[in-house]
């Protein structure tokens, strides 16, 4: 159940970033309001991101049992482990920034996404 959980977050998040990159006013839950996708890089760079988020979000239902696994038990254990790590890391990333509407948004979604992602992994 977790990992459907996560998987949705994380699904929601892609949604809501691919809306902010369409000029949508969910800018201002990233960077506080000040982050810029104009540039050809700064596109490349965000879509790279989201296909990372859609692999995460996978990746979580197959820790999860929801769908069989790509890769063998032990690399697909280590993988969610590392993944684990980075969301934990981008957690506490997002606790410390001063926009209140980034800290309640997206602190909250990488806290969940975070746990969900540690209780799977350590799980498999």
């Amino acid at each position: 159940m977790t990992a459907i959980i996560g998987a949705v977050l994380l699904l929601l998040v892609v949604v809501m970033s691919i809306a902010m990159l369409f000029k949508s006013p969910l800018k201002a839950l990233v960077s506080g309001g000040m982050f810029k996708l104009a540039t050809a890089k700064g596109r490349a760079i965000f879509v790279i991101t989201l296909l990372l988020q859609v692999f995460f979000a996978i990746l979580l239902l197959q820790l999860g049992h929801i769908i069989s696994p790509w890769l063998s038990h032990n690399i697909t254990k280590i993988v969610g482990i590392v993944v684990a790590v980075y969301l934990t890391l981008n957690c506490i990333a997002s606790f410390s920034t001063k926009n209140k509407k980034e800290l309640l948004v997206k602190f909250l979604l990488a806290a969940v996404t975070a746990v969900c992602y540690w209780l799977n992994a350590l799980a498999y």
